[in-house]
């Protein structure tokens, strides 16, 4: 089971783009056009499947918001940060 972060590191590590909302770590992604959000999503899928951890994803015309947080511990942890910065790397 993983520790959830403070405050304080949750604002201290947040990675660009991303903000803080609730017990969770939320960024929208915009895109041109709906299958290329569409597409990215997949990748995103793909890296929690690798990473096994998994964000909440909503897809829109012309964007995809991602949402991390765990579940289990009831808020935000070291995955939730590492899972935004590689999903930053996607992009």
């Amino acid at each position: 089971m993983a520790d959830l972060l403070s405050d304080d590191e949750i604002q201290a590590r947040l990675p660009d783009g991303w903000e803080r909302v609730d017990d969770e770590i939320v960024r929208v992604f915009e895109f041109d056009d709906y299958l290329e959000g569409v597409a990215f999503a997949s990748e995103i899928g793909e890296l929690a499947e690798e990473e096994f951890h998994h964000p909440t994803i909503e897809i829109r015309y012309g964007e995809v918001e991602v949402r991390f947080t765990s579940h289990e511990e009831g808020g935000i942890t070291d995955a939730d940060v590492e899972m935004a910065e590689l999903t930053n790397d996607l992009r």
